[in-house]
Protein backbone atom coordinates (compact mmCIF):
# COMPACT_ATOMS: atom_id res chain seq x y z
CA UNK A 1 0.00 0.00 0.00
CA UNK A 2 1.15 3.61 -1.20
CA UNK A 3 2.37 5.77 1.96
CA UNK A 4 -0.97 8.48 1.03
CA UNK A 5 -3.38 5.80 1.17
CA UNK A 6 -1.43 4.01 4.73
CA UNK A 7 -1.62 7.30 6.11
CA UNK A 8 -5.67 8.19 4.94
CA UNK A 9 -6.76 4.60 6.35
CA UNK A 10 -4.72 5.16 9.22
CA UNK A 11 -6.32 8.81 10.05
CA UNK A 12 -10.40 7.17 9.38
CA UNK A 13 -9.19 4.48 12.20
CA UNK A 14 -7.70 7.40 14.22
CA UNK A 15 -11.32 9.12 13.98
CA UNK A 16 -13.32 6.08 14.85
CA UNK A 17 -11.21 5.21 18.14
CA UNK A 18 -11.81 8.62 19.02
CA UNK A 19 -15.40 8.38 18.65
CA UNK A 20 -15.76 5.24 19.81
CA UNK A 21 -14.00 6.93 23.70
CA UNK A 22 -16.07 9.80 23.77
CA UNK A 23 -19.25 7.70 23.33
CA UNK A 24 -18.39 5.27 26.14
CA UNK A 25 -17.12 7.89 28.27
CA UNK A 26 -19.84 8.47 31.35
CA UNK A 27 -21.67 11.66 30.97
CA UNK A 28 -22.87 12.90 34.42
CA UNK A 29 -26.93 13.58 33.43
CA UNK A 30 -27.12 15.89 36.40
CA UNK A 31 -29.24 18.58 35.74
CA UNK A 32 -26.64 21.15 36.67
CA UNK A 33 -24.10 20.06 34.05
CA UNK A 34 -26.21 19.07 30.79
CA UNK A 35 -24.60 21.77 28.80
CA UNK A 36 -20.73 21.11 29.57
CA UNK A 37 -21.04 17.60 28.74
CA UNK A 38 -22.99 18.17 25.24
CA UNK A 39 -20.33 20.73 24.78
CA UNK A 40 -17.25 18.70 25.16
CA UNK A 41 -18.84 16.08 23.37
CA UNK A 42 -19.40 18.15 20.45
CA UNK A 43 -15.45 19.88 20.65
CA UNK A 44 -14.04 16.68 20.79
CA UNK A 45 -15.77 15.07 17.31
CA UNK A 46 -15.41 18.40 15.64
CA UNK A 47 -11.59 18.68 16.80
CA UNK A 48 -11.26 14.99 15.47
CA UNK A 49 -12.78 15.71 12.29
CA UNK A 50 -10.79 18.78 11.68
CA UNK A 51 -7.39 16.64 12.42
CA UNK A 52 -8.97 14.09 10.14
CA UNK A 53 -9.95 16.80 7.05
CA UNK A 54 -6.36 17.83 7.81
CA UNK A 55 -4.15 14.78 7.40
CA UNK A 56 -6.46 13.33 4.10
CA UNK A 57 -5.66 16.96 2.63
CA UNK A 58 -2.01 17.12 2.95
CA UNK A 59 -1.91 13.54 1.97
CA UNK A 60 -4.15 13.42 -0.87
CA UNK A 61 -2.50 13.63 -4.54
CA UNK A 62 -1.55 17.02 -6.12
CA UNK A 63 -3.35 17.98 -8.52
CA UNK A 64 -2.92 16.50 -12.55
CA UNK A 65 -1.40 19.13 -14.90
CA UNK A 66 -2.84 19.47 -18.34
CA UNK A 67 -0.52 17.92 -21.10
CA UNK A 68 -0.83 21.22 -22.81
CA UNK A 69 0.17 23.61 -20.14
CA UNK A 70 3.39 21.00 -19.43
CA UNK A 71 4.69 21.23 -22.99
CA UNK A 72 4.26 25.21 -23.25
CA UNK A 73 6.36 25.68 -19.54
CA UNK A 74 8.96 22.88 -20.66
CA UNK A 75 9.19 25.10 -24.44
CA UNK A 76 12.15 27.57 -23.41
CA UNK A 77 11.69 30.47 -25.65
CA UNK A 78 13.82 30.73 -28.76
CA UNK A 79 17.18 32.86 -27.83
CA UNK A 80 17.04 34.10 -31.40
CA UNK A 81 14.07 36.02 -32.36
CA UNK A 82 12.91 34.89 -36.29
CA UNK A 83 13.07 38.20 -37.65
CA UNK A 84 16.25 38.44 -36.27
CA UNK A 85 16.74 35.30 -38.16
CA UNK A 86 15.39 36.62 -41.34
CA UNK A 87 17.62 39.19 -41.63
CA UNK A 88 20.77 37.33 -40.77
CA UNK A 89 20.18 35.24 -43.64
CA UNK A 90 19.13 38.15 -45.95
CA UNK A 91 22.34 39.97 -44.89
CA UNK A 92 24.73 36.72 -45.88
CA UNK A 93 22.42 36.59 -49.21
CA UNK A 94 22.75 40.26 -49.97
CA UNK A 95 26.14 40.23 -48.95
CA UNK A 96 27.24 37.07 -51.42
CA UNK A 97 25.87 39.36 -54.31
CA UNK A 98 27.23 42.44 -53.12
CA UNK A 99 30.58 41.12 -53.43
CA UNK A 100 29.85 38.76 -56.40
CA UNK A 101 28.58 41.24 -58.52
CA UNK A 102 28.38 45.24 -56.95
CA UNK A 103 31.69 45.62 -55.86
CA UNK A 104 33.18 44.59 -59.03
CA UNK A 105 31.05 46.81 -61.22
CA UNK A 106 31.23 49.78 -58.52
CA UNK A 107 34.94 49.87 -58.18
CA UNK A 108 36.94 48.89 -61.52
CA UNK A 109 40.03 48.90 -59.34
CA UNK A 110 38.82 46.16 -57.10
CA UNK A 111 37.57 44.06 -60.25
CA UNK A 112 40.56 43.86 -61.68
CA UNK A 113 42.35 43.01 -58.54
CA UNK A 114 39.31 40.30 -57.82
CA UNK A 115 39.10 38.98 -61.74
CA UNK A 116 42.39 39.51 -62.65
CA UNK A 117 44.50 36.13 -64.12
CA UNK A 118 44.49 34.25 -61.52
CA UNK A 119 40.95 35.39 -59.61
CA UNK A 120 41.31 33.87 -55.94
CA UNK A 121 39.75 36.29 -53.85
CA UNK A 122 36.14 34.31 -54.29
CA UNK A 123 37.91 30.96 -53.70
CA UNK A 124 39.55 32.28 -50.54
CA UNK A 125 36.62 33.95 -49.33
CA UNK A 126 34.48 30.41 -49.98
CA UNK A 127 37.10 28.19 -48.26
CA UNK A 128 37.26 30.68 -45.51
CA UNK A 129 33.43 30.44 -44.61
CA UNK A 130 33.21 26.91 -45.23
CA UNK A 131 35.32 26.38 -42.18
CA UNK A 132 33.58 28.97 -40.82
CA UNK A 133 30.36 27.20 -40.96
CA UNK A 134 31.87 23.91 -40.15
CA UNK A 135 32.74 25.17 -36.62
CA UNK A 136 29.69 26.41 -35.94
CA UNK A 137 27.97 23.30 -36.97
CA UNK A 138 30.41 21.25 -34.62
CA UNK A 139 29.80 23.50 -32.03
CA UNK A 140 26.05 23.05 -32.05
CA UNK A 141 26.14 19.76 -31.94
CA UNK A 142 28.37 19.59 -29.11
CA UNK A 143 25.97 21.92 -27.11
CA UNK A 144 23.31 20.04 -28.23
CA UNK A 145 24.59 16.93 -27.05
CA UNK A 146 25.80 18.03 -23.77
CA UNK A 147 22.18 19.10 -22.93
CA UNK A 148 21.26 15.81 -23.78
CA UNK A 149 23.97 14.72 -21.45
CA UNK A 150 22.85 16.67 -18.52
CA UNK A 151 27.27 17.68 -18.72
CA UNK A 152 25.58 21.50 -19.48
CA UNK A 153 24.68 21.41 -15.85
CA UNK A 154 28.53 21.12 -15.22
CA UNK A 155 29.28 24.01 -17.65
CA UNK A 156 28.37 26.50 -18.82
CA UNK A 157 25.07 25.94 -17.64
CA UNK A 158 21.73 24.58 -19.13
CA UNK A 159 20.42 28.10 -19.93
CA UNK A 160 23.68 29.80 -21.18
CA UNK A 161 24.27 26.32 -23.66
CA UNK A 162 21.02 26.18 -24.84
CA UNK A 163 21.19 29.67 -26.12
CA UNK A 164 24.77 29.07 -27.65
CA UNK A 165 23.10 26.20 -29.16
CA UNK A 166 20.76 27.97 -31.01
CA UNK A 167 22.54 30.93 -31.80
CA UNK A 168 25.65 28.46 -33.52
CA UNK A 169 23.26 26.82 -35.69
CA UNK A 170 21.59 29.65 -37.15
CA UNK A 171 24.94 31.58 -37.57
CA UNK A 172 26.40 28.43 -39.18
CA UNK A 173 23.53 28.59 -41.38
CA UNK A 174 24.27 31.80 -42.97
CA UNK A 175 27.80 31.25 -43.22
CA UNK A 176 27.08 27.98 -45.31
CA UNK A 177 24.39 30.18 -46.99
CA UNK A 178 27.35 32.73 -47.93
CA UNK A 179 29.92 30.02 -48.89
CA UNK A 180 27.73 28.94 -51.44
CA UNK A 181 26.66 32.10 -53.17
CA UNK A 182 29.87 33.48 -53.35
CA UNK A 183 31.14 31.09 -55.84
CA UNK A 184 29.25 33.08 -58.10
CA UNK A 185 32.07 35.71 -58.17
CA UNK A 186 34.33 32.81 -59.05
CA UNK A 187 35.00 32.64 -63.05
CA UNK A 188 36.82 29.74 -62.35
CA UNK A 189 34.05 27.72 -60.91
CA UNK A 190 32.12 29.38 -62.94
CA UNK A 191 28.86 28.20 -60.92
CA UNK A 192 25.51 29.33 -62.13
CA UNK A 193 22.63 30.07 -59.45
CA UNK A 194 20.73 27.26 -60.54
CA UNK A 195 23.94 24.91 -60.00
CA UNK A 196 24.08 25.78 -56.81
CA UNK A 197 20.61 25.95 -55.81
CA UNK A 198 19.76 22.42 -57.47
CA UNK A 199 22.01 19.68 -55.80
CA UNK A 200 23.95 17.35 -58.69
CA UNK A 201 23.52 19.57 -61.15
CA UNK A 202 27.18 21.23 -61.54
CA UNK A 203 29.53 19.52 -63.73
CA UNK A 204 32.39 20.57 -62.91
CA UNK A 205 34.51 19.90 -59.75
CA UNK A 206 33.59 17.03 -57.67
CA UNK A 207 29.58 17.13 -58.67
CA UNK A 208 28.40 14.46 -56.72
CA UNK A 209 30.45 15.42 -53.22
CA UNK A 210 29.45 18.89 -53.81
CA UNK A 211 25.58 17.77 -54.20
CA UNK A 212 26.45 16.17 -51.15
CA UNK A 213 26.95 19.54 -49.07
CA UNK A 214 24.16 21.03 -51.12
CA UNK A 215 21.90 18.80 -49.32
CA UNK A 216 23.42 19.34 -46.16
CA UNK A 217 22.65 23.23 -46.46
CA UNK A 218 19.14 22.73 -46.86
CA UNK A 219 18.92 20.42 -43.87
CA UNK A 220 20.82 22.73 -41.66
CA UNK A 221 18.18 24.93 -42.35
CA UNK A 222 15.41 22.36 -41.69
CA UNK A 223 17.05 21.81 -38.60
CA UNK A 224 17.70 25.05 -37.21
CA UNK A 225 14.16 27.10 -38.27
CA UNK A 226 12.46 23.57 -36.75
CA UNK A 227 12.04 25.01 -33.13
CA UNK A 228 9.98 28.04 -34.43
CA UNK A 229 7.41 25.44 -35.81
CA UNK A 230 8.06 23.60 -32.45
CA UNK A 231 4.14 24.26 -31.37
CA UNK A 232 3.06 22.75 -34.52
CA UNK A 233 4.97 19.63 -35.21
CA UNK A 234 5.07 18.90 -31.51
CA UNK A 235 7.85 17.78 -29.33
CA UNK A 236 8.65 13.83 -31.17
CA UNK A 237 8.64 15.84 -34.21
CA UNK A 238 10.63 18.22 -33.08
CA UNK A 239 12.95 15.34 -32.03
CA UNK A 240 13.52 13.47 -35.04
CA UNK A 241 14.38 16.12 -37.08
CA UNK A 242 17.20 16.96 -34.89
CA UNK A 243 18.15 13.55 -35.26
CA UNK A 244 19.12 14.64 -38.65
CA UNK A 245 22.37 16.70 -37.39
CA UNK A 246 24.26 13.65 -37.05
CA UNK A 247 23.37 13.09 -41.47
CA UNK A 248 24.13 16.59 -41.75
CA UNK A 249 27.45 16.58 -39.80
CA UNK A 250 28.34 13.74 -41.78
CA UNK A 251 27.32 14.96 -45.31
CA UNK A 252 29.65 18.12 -44.60
CA UNK A 253 32.44 15.77 -43.36
CA UNK A 254 32.00 14.31 -46.63
CA UNK A 255 32.04 17.30 -48.63
CA UNK A 256 34.74 18.56 -47.19
CA UNK A 257 37.43 16.03 -47.17
CA UNK A 258 36.31 14.67 -50.28
CA UNK A 259 35.77 18.39 -52.54
CA UNK A 260 37.98 20.75 -50.07
CA UNK A 261 40.90 21.94 -51.45
CA UNK A 262 42.55 22.27 -47.93
CA UNK A 263 41.67 18.89 -46.98
CA UNK A 264 45.39 17.14 -47.87
CA UNK A 265 46.59 20.24 -44.97
CA UNK A 266 47.72 19.01 -41.41
CA UNK A 267 45.81 21.46 -39.84
CA UNK A 268 42.64 20.53 -41.55
CA UNK A 269 42.87 16.96 -41.25
CA UNK A 270 43.51 17.31 -37.54
CA UNK A 271 40.22 19.42 -37.26
CA UNK A 272 38.15 16.78 -39.22
CA UNK A 273 39.64 14.19 -36.53
CA UNK A 274 39.02 16.37 -33.01
CA UNK A 275 35.58 17.25 -34.53
CA UNK A 276 34.41 13.70 -35.54
CA UNK A 277 35.88 12.23 -32.59
CA UNK A 278 34.55 14.79 -29.82
CA UNK A 279 31.34 14.10 -31.32
CA UNK A 280 31.38 10.36 -31.13
CA UNK A 281 32.47 10.40 -28.16
CA UNK A 282 29.53 12.30 -27.07
CA UNK A 283 27.42 10.36 -28.80
CA UNK A 284 28.36 7.26 -27.23
CA UNK A 285 28.37 8.77 -23.85
CA UNK A 286 24.58 10.02 -24.70
CA UNK A 287 23.47 6.10 -25.75
CA UNK A 288 25.41 5.08 -22.52
CA UNK A 289 23.70 7.43 -20.23
CA UNK A 290 20.48 6.38 -21.63
CA UNK A 291 21.12 2.69 -21.47
CA UNK A 292 21.96 3.07 -17.84
CA UNK A 293 18.68 5.26 -16.85
CA UNK A 294 16.62 3.17 -14.45
CA UNK A 295 13.61 2.33 -15.80
CA UNK A 296 10.32 4.10 -14.17
CA UNK A 297 8.65 2.41 -11.70
CA UNK A 298 5.21 1.47 -11.66
CA UNK A 299 1.92 3.86 -10.12
CA UNK A 300 -0.21 1.57 -7.57
CA UNK A 301 -3.37 0.74 -8.58
CA UNK A 302 -6.26 3.09 -7.27
CA UNK A 303 -8.34 1.94 -4.97
CA UNK A 304 -12.01 1.87 -5.89
CA UNK A 305 -13.19 1.57 -2.74
CA UNK A 306 -13.06 2.76 0.72
CA UNK A 307 -10.84 0.07 2.96
CA UNK A 308 -12.82 -1.28 6.47
CA UNK A 309 -11.32 1.31 9.14
CA UNK A 310 -12.59 -1.63 11.52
Amino acid sequence: MSDPKAARLAAIRAANAQKKAVAAAPVDTSASQPNSVTNDNAASAAAVTTATIQLVTSTAPAAKVAPAAKVAAATPAPAVSASQVVMLLLAAVGGAFVAAFALPAWLPGLSASLLGTEPKAYWFLARSTAFVAFGLLWLSMALGLLMTNKLARLWPSGPVAFDLHQHASILGLAFGLFHALILLGDRYSNYTLGQILIPFTSTGFEPFWVGLGQVSLYLMGLVGLSFYFRPLIGRQGWRLIHFLSFVIFGLVLSHGIQSGSDSGTVWAQGLYWFSGGSLLFLTIYRVLVSLMKPAPTARPAAVTSRPDPA
